[in-house]
């Protein structure tokens, strides 16, 4: 019997947070969090879907819509991890207030949240902007300037050249990030979340000893779906190039970004079945198809200690349904 067959798939996906995870099961999303004061917190988080016409839910198209849907759920529960871990801390005063100092404070936490309302919209849109110029942008430049050097000659491996260029852009941020004390913790949390749902698709119960004891490197990891994208692209842009019209306006710096931007979501698309096919199957197709991500999780993913994995358990089991309905062998 083979390792597929004595181990049942779930669709249970979770985030590592800061001091904290959350699991999405088929029913809802929770967040666990490690409180200042040493407990454990577990809270529903809303989830609606974008998902709700048929069309939404086809292969590839599901795609696009679960990275938007996963983008905007973890930035929320981003923000309320660190509010929940003190990061905002923001806790009434143990003595009562009088009603006019009440007003006040009511008034400031307000005004408080707006503002951090609007510096996480700055912030978005400085990071998407970031992204856009570092795995879009710049690529380009550099490659219209290597290959106008060159005489033209390397026109035919564009792709290979800003793919493999991508790959190495995101490979040093992560190892940069990795070394940042906080980011380390979340990567260990994260390292909690693979442990756990390991142990829960085992069929083994929910305790501390028997997570630690399983891997941490998991094919449906979003690191695995962030690697397969970007060495998809470099397959899917090597294609559309091969079009005479397209190899042209490749030339141009903005119009081939625009042009990339606008075949994203194809590639997101194409990545996410393929991640979503590792987490089903485990041969050696799948295996092959999930070991660059798995390597990477080696950055993105760290040994946790005790208190990081009772956190991880406490969120699978709030999502784990009651009928086993999510439950496949």
């Amino acid at each position: 019997m083979g390792r597929e067959s004595c181990m049942k798939k779930t669709s249970i996906g979770g985030q590592a947070l800061i001091e904290g995870i959350m699991m999405s099961g088929p029913h809802k999303s929770v967040m666990a969090n490690r409180r200042p004061d040493g407990s454990v917190t577990v809270e529903e988080v809303a989830s609606a879907s974008l998902a709700k016409k048929p069309v939404l839910r086809w292969p590839v198209i599901r795609g696009a819509v679960s990275l938007i849907e996963s983008m905007v759920l973890g930035y929320r529960v981003t923000m309320l991890s660190a509010e929940r871990a003190g990061m905002l801390d923001d806790e009434e005063p143990e003595k009562a207030a009088e009603p006019a100092a009440e007003e006040a404070s009511a008034g400031e936490k307000k005004s408080h949240a707006g503002l951090m309302a609007a510096l996480g919209v700055i912030s978005g849109v400085l990071g998407v902007a970031l992204a856009v110029f570092l795995f879009i942008y710049l690529p380009s430049v550099l490659f219209n300037l290597l290959n106008g050097a060159a005489g033209g000659v390397l026109s035919p491996v564009r792709a290979l050249f800003e793919g493999v260029l991508k790959v190495a852009l995101f490979l040093g941020y992560l190892i940069a990030v990795s070394q940042m004390k906080d980011i380390n913790r979340v990567f260990r949390y994260h390292g909690a979340e693979h442990k756990t749902i390991f142990c829960y698709e085992k069929g083994l119960p929910l305790t501390v000893e028997n997570v630690a004891r399983q891997r941490r490197f998991h094919p449906r990891c979003g690191t695995s779906f962030m690697v397969l994208m970007l060495l998809v692209s470099i397959l899917f842009y090597s294609l559309i190039l091969l079009i005479p019209a397209v190899y042209a306006f490749s030339r141009i710096t903005w119009l081939w970004g625009i042009i990339k931007l606008l075949l994203l979501p194809v590639i997101v698309g194409f990545g996410y079945e393929l991640i979503k096919f590792c987490g089903r199957h485990d041969n050696w197709l799948t295996r092959v198809i999930s070991a660059p991500g798995m390597w990477v999780q080696r950055i993105t993913t760290k040994e946790p200690d005790d208190s990081m994995m009772e956190v991880a358990i406490a969120a699978l089991e709030a999502v784990i349904p009651e009928n086993a309905e999510d439950d496949r062998w």
